[in-house]
């Protein structure tokens, strides 16, 4: 009950400061900055890597038009060409084409030889000391001891 009372009382007080401060604010409409425009490009050329990529994008008012362009993994160039405006949303046509470029692969780790690794010893076992008991002596003494962190993937 009394929830439902406060929540009446907060109702109302909302909307006597709404009426009484929708008055006081005028509503500006937003001002017309003029149309927009803008044309960029840019590229990269980086044979060490393969990384080979182009765009071109040109804006005038609600129109957009561009083409960007790369070099897929497997050699083919991959160009697309896009438009979008009000009318017909965003449109957008691949094309592939082969090329002679050849994208550089990552070498294979070397494989390492058992055989070697078995007839060197890697760890010298020493035999363990016998274990010392010792007294406690009187005092405050913690001991921490709960679940271990699991972690699944």
């Amino acid at each position: 009950m009394m929830g439902k009372l406060s929540f009446l009382f907060c109702l109302g007080l909302a909307l006597t400061l709404s009426l009484s401060l929708g008055n006081a604010l005028e509503l500006q409409p937003e001002p017309d900055y003029g149309p927009v425009a803008y044309e960029f490009h840019w590229s990269v050329n980086d044979p060490h890597t393969g990384d080979i990529k182009s765009q071109k994008e040109v804006r005038k008012d609600d129109k957009v038009e561009g083409v960007y362009e790369l070099i897929d993994s497997d050699g083919y160039r991959r160009i697309v060409q896009y438009k979008a405006d009000d009318h017909n949303g965003f449109e957008a046509i691949v094309h592939r084409e082969p090329t002679d470029i050849r994208i550089p692969q990552p070498e294979a780790p070397k494989k390492l030889i058992a055989a070697k690794l078995v007839a060197a010893p890697l760890v010298h076992y020493a035999a363990p000391k016998a274990l010392i008991k010792q007294e406690l002596s009187p005092g405050n003494y913690v001991s921490v001891s709960g679940p271990t962190a699991q972690y699944k993937y």
